[in-house]
Parts: structure tokens; C-alpha cells; sequence
């Protein structure tokens, strides 16, 4: 899953790539619409539980949603970690300049 942030934290965009099953698709196919248009915090906030439901997902299926929620998470966490690499690489440059 990718996101893409602007200045103000909104994701404004959302993709993902998955070979997985429809159950998975239409998961994270879901989870990238409502992402739109969130803060980070918001997006978070979402759950496999209410991606489950939305989606009439059996029990069996599950799994499919908490992949979805994963994937919110780690990217979030990924572009918290960019962010930090980033201030941490403008503070390193202006001491060497």
C-alpha cells in the first residue's frame, strides 16, 4: 500500500498491489478509498473489523481484512520514518553548510 501525503498530513492519494484473492482486493481496494481525504491519525483509526463488515467478509475471509489494516499501518509508520530520515538529513546539511 502507498500513500501520499500532503503538507497539511491528508493522504490525498492511496494504491495498492496485491495477488491475492478477491476477498483481499476488494479489502484493500476498500481501505484505500476511505483512507482518502484522512489525517493519519484517522486513517489509523480503521480497523479490520469495520472493513469485515462493510464487505460482508465470512469468517474465513477475515484474514483478508487484517491484511488491509496492516498494510494502512505499516505504511503510515513507513512515512513517519521518511519524515524523521528527512529533518534528521536537513539538520545534518545545514550543519555542514
Amino acid at each position: 500500500l502507498q500513500i501520499k501525503v500532503n503538507d497539511a498530513g491528508i493522504i490525498e492519494d492511496a494504491r495498492f498491489k496485491t495477488y491475492g484473492c478477491g476477498s483481499a482486493i476488494a479489502s484493500s481496494s476498500l481501505l484505500t478509498e476511505w483512507v482518502k481525504g484522512k489525517t493519519l491519525d484517522q486513517a489509523s483509526e480503521i480497523k479490520n473489523s469495520d472493513i469485515a463488515e462493510e464487505l460482508a467478509l465470512p469468517p474465513v475471509k477475515i484474514h483478508c481484512s487484517v491484511l488491509a489494516e496492516d498494510a494502512i499501518k505499516a505504511a503510515i509508520s513507513d512515512y513517519h520514518s521518511k519524515q524523521k530520515q528527512q529533518e534528521s538529513g536537513d539538520t545534518d546539511r545545514e550543519e555542514v553548510a
